[in-house]
């Protein structure tokens, strides 16, 4: 650890010389800007719907939304790069961190736990400007990520993706909080997707990066049990979301057929799994196939309630 510090400390002494394309690269692998995309699009979700369900008017709401999309990708940002600081020492060993800042050194720890420390509060205090329980709720969200994630479960129990998977559903809660504080259950039903959709989707990454993870002595579900119960859980998971949609009936036809369809197909994907015997080809459909479940779903909730939308 000393090394890295060192290394660390003489590198960022030349920072004025660094292309600034590759000191962007380091940015945007510090907060992780596909993480922060993938929820900003829910947080979005989430939003728009709370004025669908209150009868808002998006024009009445742009401040707050502006404000509420920037606070969350602030607090997320926040979250991931304290995430990295905080797995320096175990990052080397795995192939597909092993080139963030943290490691290589490329910039000062001291530099990355200030601006982990820095988001995190700005991002808080632009969601209060929203409403506090937008703004608790965030909170909620960065402390299951950053300590009941990160520093307690990750590296030791293999729920460490059911743990973190607390924090991944809270960006539409976020959004819908930030137009109307009060509890709603399409707010609760939105947070159950995120919650359910997590664990297949990062466990079929597990899968493909499973020796990597045996490697750091992170206790994922595939590096400790093995594949077989592995594909159990996954289907479970998905299976789990099958009901899900008909909570939001409201929605429309043209939403219950779409969302029908993306859980049947993930469902039958997950039961093929018992079938193959390429696992690493099959986690790799499942992972693809979760990303794009993700996008097309929480899309599809905006574009059946824009004004003017028969379904």
């Amino acid at each position: 650890m000393n090394k890295v510090e060192a290394t660390s400390s003489h590198v960022i002494g030349k920072t004025d010389s660094k292309d600034k394309s590759a000191l962007w690269a380091d940015i945007m692998a510090l907060i992780k800007i596909g993480i922060i995309n993938s929820n900003l699009i829910t947080a979005f979700a989430g939003f728009w719907l709370a004025l669908y369900f209150t009868g808002g008017i998006l024009s009445d709401y742009w401040g707050r939304l502006i404000l509420m999309v920037v606070g969350t990708a602030l607090l997320i940002a926040g979250g991931c790069i304290l995430n990295n600081y905080y797995d320096r020492d175990i990052d080397p060993v795995m192939k597909r961190t092993k080139d963030r800042p943290t490691v290589t050194g490329s910039i000062s720890l001291k530099v990355i736990l200030g601006m982990g420390i820095l988001s995190s509060l700005t991002g808080f205090v632009l969601l209060s400007f929203t409403t506090i329980e937008a703004a608790v709720i965030g909170a909620f969200g960065w402390f299951a990520y950053v300590v009941l994630y990160t520093m307690w479960t990750k590296r030791r129990y293999t729920i460490n993706t059911a743990v973190g998977s607390l924090s991944g559903a809270v960006p539409p809660v976020i959004g819908w909080a930030a137009v109307d504080p009060s509890p709603h259950a399409a707010a609760f039903i939105l947070f159950l997707i995120m919650f359910l959709w997590q664990t297949p989707h990062f466990l079929a990454l597990a899968i493909k990066k499973c020796k990597e993870y045996k490697a750091a002595s992170i206790p994922m579900l595939p590096a400790v049990h093995g594949f077989s119960i592995t594909r159990r859980q996954m289907v479970i998971y998905v299976a789990c979301l099958l009901p899900l949609p008909f909570y939001l009936f409201s929605l429309g036809k043209t939403f219950l057929i779409i969302a029908g369809l993306l859980n049947a197909g993930w469902l039958i994907m997950g039961i093929s799994g018992f079938f193959m015997k390429n696992n690493m080809k099959w986690a790799n459909l499942m992972f693809v196939y979760s990303l794009n479940y993700l996008m097309i779903l929480f899309v599809t909730m905006v574009l059946v309630t824009l004004p003017g939308v028969v379904n």
